[in-house]
């Protein structure tokens, strides 16, 4: 295990806590946002009737509630953060979707041995936020039965930027968490290495959505 790995996901769960119960409210106020909406979409072109969903680092729970409002069956949410997790059940009632959702906080990476195989497996905006990107693509993907999906920044200039600035302000803050640009030709050729094989990509001005199924 990296040895830095707990102290970032310490102070990652304080960064995303502090916004749940407004990440809640815009999406029950506009829905999900275009990247996430990209993603939803690919997984439900892979097939998604009947079908279980993981999805890790699920935040308030409003794409895999989404899924499970287009034909999914029950849906396993995974997040650091309790207070995202705790925003994610409430929506869940509100939506009459308890009995179908089931939530476990923690690092997926820890977890995995205890959580089941889905038919799909999806991250949104999750990878970059990660300093052990194969490690949690193996681990992640080992759980997808028919499809797995994610969202990544893009590899553009003003992306690099960002991710130099937020870096510089969560040093400031004497935090440890940081978002990273992983390489993505390096998780292309992991997930061909277990079997899959890319069937969507589309992008928004900032984040990269593909789509893959298990061959």
């Amino acid at each position: 295990m990296n040895c830095c790995r707990p102290a970032h996901n310490v102070d990652a769960e304080r960064f995303f806590s502090r916004t749940a119960k407004r990440y809640r409210r815009r999406i029950e106020k506009k829905g999900l946002e275009p990247s996430s909406r990209l993603l939803a979409e690919a997984v439900v072109a892979g097939g998604i009737t009947g079908a279980s969903v993981l999805e890790i680092g699920c935040g308030v729970g409003g794409l895999h509630q989404w899924l499970l409002q287009q034909g999914a069956a029950r849906a396993v949410g995974v997040d650091l953060s309790a207070d995202m997790l705790t925003q994610a059940r409430e929506l869940a009632q509100t939506r009459g979707l308890t009995s179908r959702t089931e939530y476990l906080q923690g690092d997926f990476i820890d977890l995995a041995g205890r959580i089941e195989e889905a038919d799909a497996v999806v991250l949104d905006k999750v990878i970059c936020c990660t300093p052990e990107a194969t490690a949690l693509v193996s681990s992640s993907a080992s759980h997808a039965r028919r499809v797995y999906a994610f969202t990544v920044p893009r590899e553009r200039w003003l992306v690099r930027a960002g991710v130099v600035i937020l870096s510089g302000v969560m040093r400031l803050l004497r935090s440890s968490f940081r978002p990273y640009l992983h390489d993505l030709a390096a998780i292309e050729a992991q997930l061909q290495a277990l079997g899959f094989r890319r069937y969507d990509q589309r992008c928004t001005f900032l984040w990269l959505m593909r789509a893959y199924r298990r061959r």
